[in-house]
C-alpha cells in the first residue's frame, strides 16, 4: 500500500507549512487525485488516519477531489471524459487524443484557522 508513503510525504509538507505560519493552525488539507494516479482515496484516507492517530495532526481533515480522466482530441480539439477505456472522440470519432486530466496528485489547498492569543 503505497498510500502510506504518499500520506507521510503530504504530512511532512503540511508540517513544514505549519512551521512557517506561527499563530495559525492547519485544520484541513485538500488534495486533487487523478483517476490514473493509481491511488485509492479510501486507502489514502485510512493511511492519514493511521499516521495521525495520537499526534498533533489527529484532527486534520483530508478532503479529496477526484479528477476523472479527460482527453483532448487531436482532430477536432474537443475535450471528453474517458468511459470504460473508450478513447475515440465522441464528437468526431478520431482515435488520437492527448490526456489532459486524470494524472493529478496535488495539494490543492490548506485550510487555516487563526489561533486566538491569550493574555
Amino acid at each position: 500500500m503505497h498510500e502510506i508513503g504518499i500520506a507521510s510525504s503530504i504530512l511532512e509538507t503540511v508540517d513544514a507549512e505549519a512551521r512557517k505560519r506561527p499563530g495559525e493552525k492547519i485544520i484541513a488539507v485538500g488534495l486533487r487525485i487523478g483517476e490514473l494516479s493509481s491511488i485509492s482515496p479510501d486507502a489514502l484516507t485510512f493511511a492519514f488516519e493511521a499516521l495521525t492517530r495520537e499526534t498533533p495532526w489527529e484532527n486534520l481533515k483530508v478532503e479529496i477531489e477526484w479528477c476523472p480522466r479527460r482527453q483532448k482530441c487531436e482532430g477536432c480539439g474537443g475535450e471528453f471524459a474517458v468511459v470504460e477505456f473508450e478513447m475515440a472522440c465522441p464528437k468526431c470519432g478520431a482515435s488520437r487524443s492527448t490526456c489532459i486530466s486524470g494524472t493529478e496528485l496535488d495539494i490543492a489547498y490548506l485550510e487555516l484557522e487563526e489561533s486566538c492569543a491569550r493574555s
